[in-house]
């Protein structure tokens, strides 16, 4: 399984030319096996940013969410007890941020691979493969 975070999210839907050479690569081949997925909570992270109009899709933002996750089959992975004690047991040692520390926490969970441009997490000892 391989797991976007909120910017990768972004950038594939709507600045792929901004996404890593390796990230694009790990995202073709993760959507041609079925394996693509997102934590529910970059959702929320996409529809803030549209809210605060610092994020401007093409449509509102229900279709915009809609349109993103059909476009690349992703599955949308929920925040479970596990996934809630992990992130909270990491701290912020990993990333300051709660939803990228749920991020990772999912990540982890399902021993995925994290496509993300965050330095921190990029550096960090994690214990998934980490891309971009």
């Amino acid at each position: 399984m391989v797991i976007l975070d909120t910017n990768a999210l972004i950038f594939d839907a709507l600045a792929p030319n901004r996404l890593g050479r390796k990230a694009r690569n790990i995202i073709e081949q993760a959507q041609a096996d079925s394996v693509l997925a997102c934590a529910d909570i970059s959702l929320w992270e996409i529809a803030m940013l549209i809210s605060k109009q610092r994020l401007h899709p093409a449509t509102d933002t229900l279709s915009f969410l809609r349109l993103m996750l059909a476009a690349r089959s992703l599955r949308v992975l929920p925040i479970v007890p596990e996934i809630a004690e992990l992130a909270t047991t990491m701290g912020g040692a990993i990333n300051p941020d709660p939803a990228d520390r749920i991020i990772v926490a999912t990540a982890v969970h399902h021993q995925a691979a994290l496509v993300t441009r965050d330095k921190n997490l990029r550096n960090a000892r994690l214990p998934v493969s980490v891309v971009w």
